[in-house]
């Protein structure tokens, strides 16, 4: 495993972290969870990602029980805060009440006394930045969180908040947004601001819901026990890449794949890395060869003619639009 900065602050997390987004408490039962926690640890991944919204909550007391016994100085746990995590009006959103509140239950659930990284899962246009800067800087200089990140804002409100965080003395230092060959909206403006502000991206999704995999194929139905066929969870996300289109130029990524010596999996994630303004690529995993094979993309280095081999086959089909980085205008 290779490690980065996050940003430019001084914690540094492993390249691939792990994330249970979609997977606990939800996609799979809570033994093939540990065990995939398991395979992660056993290949150096340090760090961990989850959110209190994640299967209501349950997705943080699986990590918590897998993590439980592990060294804590030795991992780096962040969680969310943002989307709803119970029936009342309070129970979202980033006010003060849902900051604290939230975090407290977190901590419980992750079974620890303070998570290294606390992030704004969206921007909530329903309360003032002040307020949920000033919640967030009670929440770090209390010693529940050691640094504030944020997942999906725009550059405009990045700079804002990360202006407040230097008056209010809290280090805001990494963005979490969905990233990979075929969506890359915070390439223009996301990633300059960041690089100009220290901030890292820890990126979701670098193999697009799975169609990065290869395993999709065009003109053919998606496979038994996929993503694509969880419509509790998955179907949903991974939709608007399954078209033949896509799926087909996909495939023409798997003879650069083998020319890198790398499953198409892999060359998804070392795609990512290759940004020098990414700190970390989550990866999820339902089975323990999933994150075996997957963290097999650290440290690969791709040269500039399979970067630019690679453009050239999925450009047409390439989101690059910075607008589509965006937070729901009401409090879900």
């Amino acid at each position: 495993m290779e490690f980065r900065h996050l940003g430019r602050s001084g914690l540094m997390v492993s390249e691939i972290s792990y994330g249970n987004w979609i997977t606990h408490g939800s996609q799979v039962e809570e033994d093939a969870a540990v065990a995939c926690v398991r395979a992660a640890l056993d290949a150096g991944i340090t760090t961990f990602d989850t959110a209190d919204v994640y299967a209501a909550t349950r997705a943080e007391d699986v990590l918590g029980r897998a993590l439980e016994h592990e060294r804590r100085e030795g991992l780096e746990i962040f969680t969310k805060v943002y989307w709803p995590t119970g029936p009342g009006r309070n129970d979202r959103g980033l006010s003060r009440k849902h900051i604290m509140e939230s975090i407290n239950g977190s901590l419980r659930r992750l079974r620890t006394d303070y998570v290294d990284l606390y992030q704004a899962h969206r921007y909530d246009y329903s309360t003032p930045l002040e307020e949920t800067m000033e919640a967030f800087a009670d929440v770090v200089h209390s010693g529940k969180a050691h640094y504030i990140g944020v997942s999906e804002w725009k550059a405009s409100q990045i700079r804002e908040a990360h202006a407040l965080a230097r008056e209010l003395r809290i280090p805001l230092v990494s963005s979490q947004p969905q990233y990979s060959m075929l969506w890359r909206v915070i390439e223009s403006e996301v990633v300059p601001t960041s690089e100009e502000l220290g901030i890292g991206q820890i990126v979701w999704s670098p193999m697009a819901q799975g169609v990065l995999s290869g395993k999709y194929l065009p003109g053919q139905p998606p496979p038994a026990g996929s993503r694509a066929t969880d419509e509790k969870s998955g179907a949903g996300f991974i939709a608007k890449w399954l078209t033949d289109d896509v799926l087909t130029r996909v495939q023409r990524l798997r003879p650069l794949a083998d020319q890198a010596g790398l499953s198409m999996a892999q060359l998804a994630i070392a795609w990512v890395l290759q940004n020098p303004n990414v700190s970390s690529a989550i990866v999820g995993a339902t089975r323990p060869e999933q994150v075996q094979d997957n963290v097999k993309a650290a440290g690969v280095k791709l040269d500039a003619g399979l970067l630019k081999a690679i453009d050239e086959i999925v450009e047409p089909v390439t989101e690059r639009d910075p607008a589509r980085t965006e937070s729901p205008a009401a409090r879900p």
